[in-house]
C-alpha cells in the first residue's frame, strides 16, 4: 500500500503540519504501508527533515509564477490561500503529476490553504482521501477527516456540511498524532505533585515574533530565580544567538536546538511555557500543567475553551502577553500546587495519547 502527503512547513505556516503528518506516516510505516511526501519549497520548509526519517520528498517550487487567484463564485476565497504560495490550480496540476508516478492508495491533505476543489481534481488519482484540518472553515471532498482539537462542544456538529455523508470523522483529543514514546513514557510516570521546581520553554517550531525572548525575560524576575528553565529551540526559530546569550545572564537555564521529541523534557519538568499549537496534546498526554500563549488566531478559539474547563492557564494571543503577565502567572502556579495537580489528571485523562494508533487502524480497515 501507498500513501503520499501533501503538507508545508514555512516560517509563516510554522512545522506543526510536517510533525503530525510525520507521526501517521511512521504508523503507517510499521503497518507496511510507503509513505512519500510532497511539499513545496517555502522558506523554512522541513524537506530535509522528512527525508532524514527516510520518506521520499517530491519538492513543489517555492512560488508560481500563477499568483492571480483564481475565482469562483460559489465559494469564497480562503483564509489561508496565501500559504500555498501559488493558485490552488496550480498547485492541484503539480501533485497530479507527482501522484500519476506514485499511484497513491491513500492522498493525506494537511493544508488549511486547500478544499474541496482541490480534492475533487486530484479525486480521480488516489482510492481513498484523508484530510488533517483545525478550523473547519471550508468544505472538503474526502474519505476521513481528523480534527484533534477541543472545543467544549459536541464536536460532532462541527463538521456538518462540510464533509460528505459517507466521510469517517475523528474529532477531538482522543485521535491526536503522537509519536509512540508519549504513551510510552505515560505509562511509566508518577503522578505530578503540583510543586515547580523546573520549568520547559517551547513557543513552536518557528516563533515568528521571538516569543521565547518575552517567556525569558519573564523567568528573570527576581522571585523565579529558584527555577531552573529548560529552552527548546525550533528549527526556524528567527534568533537561536540571542537567545543562548540570554539563556546565559540567567543562571539554572540550559538551552535546547530542534530536539527531535520534546517527550524526555516534558517528563524532566513541572511546568511548561509553550504556544497553543499541537504540542498542546503531547504535553497534556503527560499531564504537564501549561501556561499557554497563542501564537496564531486560529489557536485563541481552543485555547480559551480548555482555560475555561480548567486543562490550561491560558493568557491569551502573543500581542496582549507582556513579560510582566508571565512572571505573574508562573507566580501564580507556584503558589498553588493543588490546581497543578488538578489540572494535570484532567489533562492526561483528555489525551491518551493512542490516536495514532487509532487513526491508523481506522485507515486500513
Amino acid at each position: 500500500m501507498r500513501a503520499v502527503f501533501r503538507a508545508d512547513a514555512s516560517l509563516q505556516i510554522g512545522t506543526g503540519h510536517i510533525v503530525r503528518c510525520l507521526s501517521l506516516a511512521d504508523e503507517l510505516q510499521g503497518k507496511g504501508v510507503t509513505s512519500s511526501f510532497i511539499c513545496r519549497m517555502h522558506p523554512g520548509n522541513m524537506i530535509a527533515a522528512i527525508r532524514q526519517r527516510g520518506y521520499d520528498v517530491i519538492e513543489l517550487p517555492a512560488q508560481s509564477q500563477h499568483l492571480q487567484q483564481e475565482n469562483d463564485v460559489s465559494l469564497p476565497t480562503l483564509a489561508h490561500a496565501s500559504w500555498l504560495g501559488t493558485t490552488w490550480p496550480q498547485d492541484a496540476d503539480e501533485t497530479r503529476h507527482a501522484m500519476q508516478a506514485i499511484k497513491p492508495d491513500l492522498c493525506v491533505i494537511d493544508h488549511y490553504a486547500l478544499d474541496i476543489r482541490w480534492e475533487t481534481t486530484l479525486r480521480p488519482y488516489a482510492k481513498r482521501i484523508m484530510v488533517i484540518d483545525d478550523l473547519a472553515d471550508r468544505k472538503h471532498e474526502c474519505d476521513f477527516l481528523l480534527d484533534q482539537n477541543w472545543f467544549g462542544v459536541d464536536m460532532a456538529h462541527r463538521y456538518q456540511g462540510v464533509v460528505p455523508d459517507h466521510c469517517i470523522t475523528m474529532l477531538g483529543p482522543r485521535y491526536a498524532l503522537l509519536r509512540p514514546e508519549y504513551a510510552s513514557l505515560r505509562a511509566q510516570m508518577l503522578p505530578r505533585t503540583g510543586r515547580v521546581k523546573r520549568v520547559l520553554v517551547f513557543m513552536g517550531g518557528s516563533d515568528p515574533t521571538n516569543e521565547t525572548q518575552k517567556v525569558i525575560d519573564a523567568l528573570t524576575d527576581p522571585a523565579l530565580a529558584n527555577l531552573d528553565v529548560d529552552v527548546v529551540l525550533g528549527i526556524n526559530h528567527p534568533d537561536p544567538e540571542g537567545i543562548h546569550r540570554q539563556a546565559a545572564a540567567r543562571p539554572g537555564t540550559l538551552v535546547y536546538s530542534d530536539l527531535p521529541s520534546l517527550a524526555e523534557r516534558m517528563t524532566q519538568t513541572d511546568l511548561m511555557i509553550s504556544a497553543g499549537g499541537s504540542t498542546s496534546w503531547e504535553r497534556m498526554c503527560l499531564g504537564l500543567p501549561a501556561i499557554v500563549i497563542s501564537i496564531a488566531t486560529n489557536q485563541t478559539v481552543t485555547n480559551t475553551a480548555m482555560r475555561a474547563a480548567g486543562y490550561i492557564d491560558f493568557l491569551g494571543e502573543s500581542r496582549q502577553v507582556s513579560a510582566k503577565l508571565i512572571t505573574d502567572a508562573v507566580a501564580r502556579c507556584l503558589q498553588t500546587p493543588e490546581r497543578l495537580k488538578q489540572m494535570s489528571r484532567l489533562c492526561q485523562d483528555l489525551v491518551p495519547g493512542t490516536g495514532t494508533k487509532q487513526v491508523c487502524e481506522l485507515l486500513l480497515s
